[in-house]
């Protein structure tokens, strides 16, 4: 008999097409459907013997299916975010009106940094699990006291309590795999990202990001900075696994913050890649030099994830993005060199942003001419710097949401120069002037010729896309 009790992980269901903080930095429901996988629950999840996972947005599973699975469970977490708290706090409230002995608690980026408001939410949250919550969840599931749980906050006699802090995970080559969790409990072939290929597999290597970019989610409020992470041993025996679990999927994503933090680490995994001859992606900044790429390259690398954020310098430096213009125009054309597809991301409203800024960054991202590109508004979540900054500079914008109400990004912040509304519209004005040009309609269509898979993809997506900005545009 198992010494844990019987534990169901949830990320939870929302609007339609709504990608969650289990996986997704920017949770918002996307441009076109899109998931990520939702690794952070899916890495507690390894560590529980019997428990099981659902993830409900990309399963489009309803809250009733969800009460439905979770009736016979004793404990049940829920990964929660800034723009999903009131609603998962309406689940935990039905979930213990048909199970009032289940224990039910809140986890995520959002529950680590405000625990008092997560909790406040509704009386129906036992506990809420702060920062790296992977082991306080595995002590909830083996019955430990709620009162000697290091890393937990709960409730009691109506008072708030928090216990002390939990030491973060060092070695991460003794945490079990979350490949064996994705094949028991996922759905492979519901997880898709417009510029990966499909079907994808995406986890992570390690947590922590040494950069100190002031809007980035998890360094400020799961990871920290600190870069900790598997042996190039460890990641190669993982990934061994995981083609061995789904030989359906056409490419692996290593979606640590920056897999390039530490490149001698990225070389070497890289040559273990290259070993097992797969395919496969990942995040980097846009400073990773010419001999790491070739590596990367000659050993399965097709496509880097790079956020460029701005085509202004001073903006680049609010941000503390740590990064130089020429640099990142020297790291492209050098990708370029190689071979190796850019997916570049930007995002506008950030501080110092004005008109003007928004011009140069358009026709930043125009002269880089990266394979392709998403824009996101800029999203003050609770924790970040930007957020603190956000509040103390009286940046919030009147009745500011992260997120309107079909789940899309709002525009959250506004400047004495440049209001929301011009912020918002000018997310639809930098996805014209970059598409709408001779070179990425021809790299789609080069695309859409040679592989009917592709064309019948991106026929969806682009149907997808202008639903996307028509939903924008009747809720300006």
């Amino acid at each position: 008999m198992s010494a844990f009790r019987k534990t169901l992980f949830v990320n939870p269901p929302s609007w339609q097409g709504f990608d969650g903080g289990a996986g997704s930095r920017y949770q918002a429901k996307r441009e076109v459907r899109s998931f990520w996988y939702p690794t952070w629950l899916a890495q507690p999840a390894a560590l529980i013997e019997g428990s099981r996972l659902v993830d409900a947005p990309p399963d489009d599973l309803t809250r009733d299916d969800v009460l439905r699975i979770a009736r016979d469970y004793e404990v049940v977490v829920i990964h929660t975010s800034a723009p999903t708290l009131r609603g998962d706090g309406e689940l935990a409230e039905a979930l213990k009106s048909q199970n009032r002995d289940a224990t039910v608690g809140l986890v995520g980026a959002h529950a680590a940094v405000l625990p008092d408001e997560t909790l406040a939410v509704s009386e129906a949250v036992d506990f809420v699990g702060r920062k790296e919550f992977d082991f306080t969840c595995r002590e909830v599931a083996l019955g430990k006291p709620i009162a000697e749980i290091d890393g937990l906050s709960f409730r009691r006699e109506g008072k708030i309590k928090h216990n002390p802090e939990r030491s973060v995970i060092t070695d991460f080559d003794a945490l079990p795999s979350v490949m064996d969790v994705y094949a028991r409990d996922l759905i492979i072939e519901n997880y898709a990202i417009g510029y990966l290929k499909h079907p994808y597999v995406s986890h992570y290597t390690g947590r922590g990001c040494p950069a100190q970019c002031t809007f980035c989610l998890w360094p400020q409020t799961v990871g920290g900075h600190k870069y900790r992470a598997k042996s190039p041993e460890a990641v190669a025996r993982e990934m061994a696994q995981a083609q061995r679990l789904f030989p359906q999927v056409k490419e692996f994503f290593f979606d640590d913050d920056t897999f390039t933090a530490v490149q001698p680490r990225a070389r070497e995994i890289a040559k273990q890649l290259g070993k097992l001859g797969m395919a496969w992606s990942c995040n980097a900044r846009a400073n990773v030099n010419f001999e790491t790429l070739k590596t990367m390259r000659d050993n399965g690398l097709r496509l880097l994830l790079v956020g460029y954020e701005s085509g202004n310098q001073r903006i680049l430096d609010n941000i503390k993005k740590g990064i130089r213009l020429e640099e990142a125009r020297e790291f492209t054309a050098n990708c370029k060199k190689l071979g190796i597809t850019i997916h570049g991301t930007f995002i506008l409203g950030l501080p110092g942003e004005t008109r003007e800024t928004i011009r140069e960054t358009i026709e930043f991202a125009k002269e880089i001419d990266p394979f392709s590109m998403q824009v996101s508004l800029a999203a003050p979540y609770p924790g970040t710097e930007l957020y603190r900054q956000a509040q103390e500079n009286g940046w919030f914008a009147g009745d500011a949401h992260l997120v309107d109400g079909h789940g899309q990004q709002a525009a959250a912040l506004e400047y004495a120069d440049l209001s929301r509304d011009e912020i918002f519209a000018a997310l639809e004005r930098f996805y014209r002037a970059y598409y709408f040009r001779p070179r990425p309609i021809a790299r789609m269509l080069g695309e859409m010729m040679t592989d009917f898979g592709v064309m019948k993809r991106r026929l969806r997506e682009g149907a997808e896309f202008f639903r996307f900005l028509r939903l924008r545009s009747a809720g300006a």
